[in-house]
């Protein structure tokens, strides 16, 4: 503890991790400690089932018919990766025409433009040219897209067929799905890059209380727990860390529920994301559906666990997930949560604390991604390239 670093990281949630292996591979002195004595923090994955049934304050122990405790692991925030037929909608020949310019779309190649502008046409204009209908365009844009509202309509169309040109890419990557799960939950990722910043000489450390973060002139210069301080340049944590320093901006709805069943009309899958776009239900907000079984070693056999979850609305927030909860079931049991939505007041520039936000309702890590870049480009003062990150790993270890 009582050491010099250059970059302290509070929490051990999935963003948090990710920055630190980031650092320590681009040759930071990293100090990662968390208050909680498992990696994951909101993004977690619990097991065993019997701990979930004492976190949601559920009475009693699991039944029988759920199988060993063991067999769970659940995570309380879903989310897939993208990875680089799915339904009748893809047949209509309209659509077929657009899929086929998104996947020739080269914005460098005019050839490839048929007359748009990427730069100036708004998107709502490309659907208008391929006349497509109301209830494709809430397909593309909130499920391939994957935008959580309609302001995309009037922006510039190229980030849009680029993000729709992914999900293409990555659906064809693998065959199935254009996403990734990892077995035995989502917990394992943050573990993941925690093994990364160890092998570039990060130091972790769970189970610390943290007592207090330093501030001298306005700038954070270290970090107190049990009675030690270590010192640092800069500090990435997550919201819970700083209640001080983050606004809440909404809350978000989410209910874990477990299933004997897989989804009605999904072909008896494994695993799927359902998406219902906000103007299938007259909401401002996207409902999401993301269920995984024990295909995934998540859960007993036989078993399956559906998370639903939306932006709060309401007063009510259970009955704004009702549409959701209506093609899961019957359920088994179910697990209900509310978490505030936070986001830090300020860049951090001036503090050098960079905290990131809360998970959203989205079931995929696009938004996730989108924090991640954002506060290294704040910490740096240079965008995110992969690329570099990959060239400086090899230099140590050698081409994979």
């Amino acid at each position: 503890m009582n050491e010099e670093y250059d970059v302290i990281v509070l929490g051990t949630g999935l963003t948090e991790c990710i920055l630190s292996g980031i650092m320590s591979v681009n040759g930071k002195k990293v100090l990662h400690m968390d208050r909680n004595p498992y990696y994951g923090g909101e993004s977690a994955s619990i097991t065993p089932l019997e701990d979930l049934y004492k976190r949601f304050k559920i009475p009693g122990a699991p039944p029988a018919s759920m199988g060993r405790g063991r067999d769970w692991n659940v995570d309380l925030i879903p989310k897939f990766l993208m990875a680089n037929g799915l339904m009748g909608l893809f047949e209509k020949r309209r659509f077929r025409k657009f899929l086929v310019y998104v996947a020739n779309f080269d914005e460098k190649d005019p050839r490839t433009l048929e007359g748009i502008d990427p730069k100036k046409t708004a998107m709502r204009e490309v659907y208008k040219k391929f006349d497509l209908g109301q209830d494709v365009i809430d397909f593309t844009g909130h499920a391939l897209a994957l935008y959580r509202t309609d302001d995309y309509l009037d922006q510039p169309c190229c980030e849009t067929i680029n993000r729709i040109k992914l999900y293409s890419e990555s659906l064809a990557r693998y065959g199935k799905s254009p996403y990734l799960y990892p077995l035995y939950g989502l917990g394992e990722l943050p573990q993941g890059f925690a093994r990364l910043s160890a092998i570039y000489g990060g130091t972790y450390m769970l189970n610390k209380p943290i007592e207090e973060i330093i501030v001298q002139n306005g700038k954070v210069i270290g970090v107190k727990s049990e009675g030690e301080i270590a010192r640092c340049k800069q500090l990435i944590c997550d919201p819970s860390y700083v209640k001080d320093r983050v606004e809440k901006v909404g809350q978000v709805i989410r209910v874990i529920c477990i299933l004997s069943h897989p989804i009605k009309n999904t072909n008896d899958a494994n695993s799927c994301q359902i998406i219902i776009p906000q103007n299938q239900v007259n909401r401002k907000s996207d409902i999401y559906v993301c269920m995984i079984s024990s295909a995934h070693n998540v859960a007993a056999q036989g078993k399956y666990i559906a998370i639903v979850s939306t932006t709060v609305e309401t007063k009510e927030p259970e009955k704004e997930i009702r549409p959701a909860l209506e093609l899961l079931e019957p359920i088994e049991q179910k697990f209900v949560s509310i978490s505030d939505l936070l986001v830090p007041k300020d860049l951090g520039t001036e503090s050098q604390i960079f905290i990131s936000r809360t998970y959203d309702a989205t079931t995929h890590f696009e938004t996730t991604c989108d924090d991640i870049k954002d506060i290294y480009k704040r910490m740096t003062g240079s965008e995110f390239d992969f690329e570099e990150m990959k060239r400086k790993k090899n230099d140590i270890y050698g081409e994979d």
